[in-house]
């Protein structure tokens, strides 16, 4: 089956007076469904961006193994509503969150009991949060989660200069006062060569967002996000996650401090996964993209197919029988 052979839909739902866009990819074949209807995979991505950036290839692999996907952006992102533009909200992207998270539960097809939570980078710190504040949930993916700012901090003093972390710091104070003013936000690009005041500046990361991203994805985020996820630290959360957790950790990753992630995975009680990779190459068109998908359905397989204890069992029977 090819990607054009998923069954996607155009959703919006509503948060807070404004407007979330969506997709729903529809699951192909037996494997997850009941009565009662298939397991929904809740996506969305992480720092700056868009569904349309290098998630696709993950939703459509979710679908063809049997789920359904509603994959979204946040407000002030992509193709969602929102006055405030570019702008990270720790707080309202967990509304956002919240919000698909319902939708997924009251869609046409949908086992409402079977929502899994899942999230790439700063997203991926998200399913801590959300695993934590809603019991309901049936299962987690984070994929190389960003899990404590703290961590982040410290590796970004010995990645960057102090001459790059005055000026994204200044620019975010001078956002900051900005907004309260009413006046125009300071913006900085998110992604950037070595040297760019931008999010993102470490070499070879530039070229690794633009091979992901999509036609609504801008390359700009307000400066005032730094101050926003400076003290964002969803590794509190990770003891009170009562749901199966699989946490997929790039060893050599430069955005999301790999070691921070083992701690949250280790006081989540979660499974792991390593690869020996930075950040972006878990993306589709990268190395370790089929790997960390595989792991991902392999995952949902355990814990919510219906056919697979029926199967492990007639292949232990088919086994007896050629013996």
């Amino acid at each position: 089956m090819t990607p054009t052979d998923v069954t996607r839909t155009d959703v919006t739902f509503a948060v807070q007076g404004s407007t979330c866009s969506a997709w729903h990819y529809r699951g192909e074949g037996d494997d997850f469904r009941t009565e009662a209807g298939r397991p929904c995979v809740v996506m969305a991505h992480g720092f700056g961006g868009t569904k349309d950036s290098g998630l696709e290839g993950f939703a459509e692999g979710f679908a063809r193994a049997g789920l359904d996907v509603l994959l979204f952006d946040y407000r002030g992102f992509g193709s969602s509503g929102g006055e405030m533009r570019q702008t990270v909200s720790i707080r309202g992207q967990l509304e956002d969150y919240a919000a698909a998270i319902a939708t997924a539960r009251g869609t046409d097809g949908v086992d409402p009991t079977r929502i899994v939570a899942w999230g790439v980078s700063l997203a991926g710190g998200h399913v801590f949060s959300l695993g934590a504040s809603d019991p309901r949930l049936a299962a987690l993916i984070a994929l190389t989660p960003a899990v404590d700012a703290r961590a982040a901090s410290t590796a970004s003093m010995r990645q960057y200069s102090a001459g790059h972390l005055a000026k994204s710091g200044w620019a975010a104070i001078r956002d900051k006062a900005a907004a309260a003013r009413g006046g125009a936000g300071v913006t900085i690009r998110l992604a950037g060569r070595p040297g760019e005041v931008a999010a993102l500046a470490l070499p070879g990361v530039y070229e690794d967002y633009l091979s992901i991203a999509g036609p609504t994805w801008r390359n700009e985020v307000s400066a005032r996000s730094f101050l926003e996820i400076g003290s964002y630290r969803p590794i509190k959360d990770a003891d009170k996650i009562t749901a199966p957790l699989l946490v997929q950790i790039g060893d050599l990753d430069r955005s999301a401090p790999p070691h921070a992630a083992a701690k949250a995975a280790e006081q989540g009680r979660a499974d792991v996964r390593h690869y020996p990779c930075d950040h972006f190459d878990v993306y589709p068109g990268k190395r370790w993209h089929d790997r960390a998908l595989e792991h991902q359905i392999l995952f949902l397989r355990r814990h919510l197919a219906v056919a697979t204890a029926a199967t492990i069992e007639e292949d232990a029977h088919a086994r007896v029988a050629a013996g």
